[in-house]
């Protein structure tokens, strides 16, 4: 059986009703929180990796996700946090919305090929389905934000 990427979510680095103005502020809520959970070396090196992967192409995949990753050497384990934000921002997305959810993958360099490509797409998959962006736009706690995910 294929880990679910269930399973990788950090509990600590999910959050409801966060402030954040712009992309970099967003970032840094990531990375504060993810430090602050024991997952990274260095907070400065996988902002630097997320926005590496940034300049790659959108991770705004639309309906008001964005699914922003980093592949990092400063990443001690791989795990998912997952952030809503109080108000939509600007984002480069599919559909040219803004975003208010963000499911941002941080990937330690000894997971960055299968592993990683398949919990992708089982969020890819799982976000397909309406009802999942749906729950999650409504979601008032870190809890049903895990629920919409499940």
């Amino acid at each position: 059986m294929e880990s679910s990427y269930l399973s990788v979510i950090n509990r600590q680095a999910v959050a409801v009703d966060v402030c954040a103005a712009n992309k970099e502020e967003a970032f840094q809520c990531i990375c504060d929180m993810l430090t602050k959970a024991d997952v990274l070396n260095s907070a400065e090196e996988f902002k630097k990796d997320l926005y590496l992967r940034e300049k790659e192409g959108r991770t705004g995949i639309g309906n008001g996700v964005a699914i922003p990753h980093g592949k990092s050497l400063a990443v001690k384990d791989t795990c998912i946090s997952v952030l809503k934000l109080r108000d939509p921002i600007e984002w480069e997305t599919l559909d040219g919305k803004p975003v208010r959810v963000l499911i941002c993958f941080a990937v330690s360099d000894k997971d960055r090929t299968d592993k990683f490509l398949r919990m992708m797409a089982q969020v890819a998959r799982k976000l397909a389905h309406q009802e999942t962006i749906d729950n999650l736009m409504a979601a008032t706690t870190p809890d049903e934000l895990l629920a919409a995910l499940a």
